[in-house]
């Protein structure tokens, strides 16, 4: 036996062009990263509108009341002034699409967890900032659309 390795060549133009032009394509993926990023913030749109995807717990009765009397409820879970969903933006460069807001209590509606004097207030985790399976469909779908 041979220790020599064996070579097969395959001549095929239409493989080799749709190959060549799968590379161009993805040298430049800026625009496929702003696709994706204006996926995020129409998923986080639908979050809010939705007062999520599935549904986030409700609030407390005694918030419920607190608001009340400050004349914000009834009204929206996570949108009592609006600045929430107005501080969400994208980001998206050459090689990435991000999705985020830059307010100090975004992390506990998203995350929950303990706040208040000696974090004695429990707040659930209400995710704005999360994609459904659709949204992932959706993505994988302009990712094939962008590349063929």
């Amino acid at each position: 036996m041979s220790n020599d390795p064996i070579e097969i060549k395959i001549d095929n133009k239409e493989v080799e062009s749709k190959l060549l032009d799968l590379a161009q394509k993805s040298e430049n993926l800026r625009p496929l990263m702003k696709n994706i990023a204006g996926i995020f913030a129409y998923s986080t749109e639908e979050n809010f509108k939705e007062e999520g995807r599935p549904k986030w717990e409700n609030l407390k009765d005694s918030t419920i009341k607190q608001r009340t009397k400050r004349k914000y409820w009834p009204g929206m879970i996570l949108q009592v002034t609006g600045q929430l969903a107005s501080s969400v933006n994208t980001y998206y460069d050459d090689t990435s699409a991000i999705i985020g807001s830059n307010l100090a209590y975004a992390a506990i509606h998203q995350l929950g967890g303990q706040t208040g004097r000696n974090k004695t207030a429990e707040i659930p985790a209400r995710p704005y900032l999360k994609l459904t399976d659709n949204d992932f469909e959706e993505i994988l779908h302009t990712c094939e659309n962008f590349l063929t």
